[in-house]
């Protein structure tokens, strides 16, 4: 196969290769570091792009922001 139909596959199938390279990395935290922290590292990750992904959407950091870190006043 030439190079550009390496190219051509990968992005037919780019989210195969993004959950196989996923579970791949799972696994090997799960061996090397035990299956909750594992859990635990997923967990932030997923975090860190949906505040990535509402920071990029939204366009305004500022307000995001202050909405999030609002004193709350039902005291």
């Amino acid at each position: 196969m030439s190079e550009q139909n390496w190219w051509q596959v990968a992005k037919e199938h780019w989210g195969k290769i993004l959950g196989g390279l996923l579970g791949l990395i799972f696994a090997i935290l799960v061996i090397i570091i035990g299956f909750w922290w594992s859990v635990f590292i997923y967990v932030c990750v997923g975090i860190g792009l949906l505040i990535g992904w509402r920071l990029e959407v939204s366009k305004n950091v500022g307000l995001y922001l202050n909405r999030i870190f609002a004193p709350r006043d039902d005291q």
